[in-house]
């Protein structure tokens, strides 16, 4: 099955089961002031995992463009992308743990074909100091589900994950960590905001034996390194509780929030550990690679930061997202101009991006319509920023090597964005891909410049005007 496939399984998987299939929302949330972007599928959701009523019922399913540039610096590895989709399904006071994990099991092995000798699982260890015991339940159903398929499936509790980089866990199915298995927006349950739900959760990952482990992720590997031998494809939230001023309460009716990567679920279908292989991206590739006339082989990273900015990018504009320097402006031009900088890597000096969303689109216009209706706008508002983008860095480029030097300051870093701008983002990343260190106060002597320029920009500030004349951003 391919990416499509499985999205329009996973659907009609769960419309079979009585579940509501909604739209997904924009990457732009309308009413939580608390984020830039819609970071997971459950966000949308939240006052109706709260207790609120949903219009569309009590069990629903959807599949959720998400966007977390958090993972920004990652990206390039196999498995990192900003921009994703999650297959959600959720049960909001209707069935809980015995119908739930049975479902996800039933959909990644009969429907979607995954060999279940290659799915490792884990659970909530517990938080006695918050009075949450240990998930026995969850692990008892894995443990069952794993037996009929004919396996053995031995458990063991590691608490962290830097105690299981060190111990391992040995021939184990089931693995039970402690914060790292408890959910929240904001973290370990010590970290949640009162009046925040949150609960145990169960991830599933998909073994790849042919990755040999990283020794700089730990001793040992185990479900949860980091190293990309073992992948996550999803996890199910058992809500069961709300922080309240003194510790927890049971919320209104218990919850299951369910996410699983499709991208991820699509590389193990196909059993590879590059999720750029998917039908998602592979388009995107293959068109960079005719392009540049180089190989995807040759020069992995870099296609692989240009088709994971360039696919957000256009979700950023098909939801109303236009380059500014603000908020989710900003984000949607750092994109834009990481995009153009790993192309000059690639000998792409000229403008490209037209080419590269219109396979986007291609790709997405079947079970996103909105994508082929903004198509046309998309590649304006993007390629009229790569253009001048483009002005700036050809004029830039040597100053910016001229600059970046061993132990290159913040004052260095300063000259390039007051007189050439670029983006002090963009020349610290250029200095960590040649492998030049920069002064270790770089930051604070950038900042004391900026700050410096911004009181210089007050005390010019002509007479008789009223309001801040806010700087100029040569960035911009």
């Amino acid at each position: 099955m391919d990416a499509d496939e499985i999205r329009r399984a996973f659907l009609g998987f769960l419309a079979e089961r009585g579940h509501t299939v909604i739209p997904r929302a924009r990457l732009t949330p309308e009413n939580d002031p608390t984020t830039l972007f819609t970071g997971s599928g459950m966000q949308p959701l939240l006052p109706y995992l709260l207790g609120a009523d949903h219009p569309a019922g009590r069990r629903l399913a959807d599949s959720q463009t998400c966007l977390r540039v958090q993972d920004i610096e990652e990206v390039g590895d196999n498995r990192h992308t900003t921009f994703f989709e999650m297959l959600g399904s959720w049960s909001l006071g209707d069935y809980f743990k015995d119908v739930q994990i049975p479902q996800f099991w039933t959909f990644l092995t009969d429907k979607v074909g995954l060999d279940p000798d290659r799915l490792y699982v884990s659970c909530f260890s517990g938080d006695p100091a918050h009075g949450i015991p240990k998930d026995e339940e969850t692990a008892a159903i894995w443990q069952g589900l794993f037996e009929a398929a004919g396996l053995t499936a031995q458990q063991v509790d590691v608490g962290t994950d830097e105690h299981a980089s060190q111990v391992g866990t040995g021939d184990a199915r089931i693995v039970f960590y402690g914060a790292s298995n408890w959910w929240t927006r904001a973290g370990g349950a010590e970290h949640m905001p009162v009046g925040e739900p949150g609960g145990p959760d169960s991830e599933v990952f998909y073994l790849f034996p042919h990755v040999q482990h990283d020794p700089a992720y730990g001793a040992r590997c185990h479900p949860n390194c980091d190293c990309g031998r073992f992948i996550e494809l999803g996890n199910s939230v058992f809500m069961e509780y709300r922080r309240t001023e003194t510790g927890f309460e049971p919320l209104p009716r218990r919850n299951v929030d369910y996410g699983g990567g499709l991208e991820r679920i699509a590389a193990a279908a196909l059993d590879t550990s590059d999720v750029f292989r998917i039908s998602l991206l592979r388009p995107i590739i293959e068109e960079l690679e005719s392009l540049s006339g180089r190989s995807y082989d040759d020069e992995t990273h870099a296609m692989r930061v240009i088709a994971d900015h360039l696919r957000g990018a256009t979700f950023l504009a098909v939801d109303g997202v236009r380059p500014s320097n603000k908020a989710q402006g900003y984000v949607l031009r750092r994109l834009v101009r990481r995009a153009v900088r790993y192309a000059f890597a690639l000998g792409l000096e000229e403008n490209f991006f037209p080419a590269i969303i219109g396979v986007v689109a291609g790709i997405y216009t079947a079970d996103y319509p909105e994508v082929a209706e903004h198509t046309d706008d998309v590649i304006t508002v993007l390629a009229t920023e790569e253009h001048a983008f483009r002005r700036t860095l050809r004029k830039g480029l040597a100053q910016l090597h001229g600059h970046l030097h061993e132990g290159a300051t913040g004052a260095d870093l300063f000259v390039l964005y007051d007189t050439y701008g670029f983006p002090v983002e963009l020349s610290t990343e250029e200095a960590s891909r040649v492998g030049i260190a920069l002064s270790p106060t770089w930051r604070a002597d950038f900042d004391e410049q900026m700050a410096a320029q911004r009181a210089r920009s007050r005390a010019r500030r002509p007479s008789g005007r009223t309001g801040t004349t806010q700087p100029t951003d040569p960035a911009g």
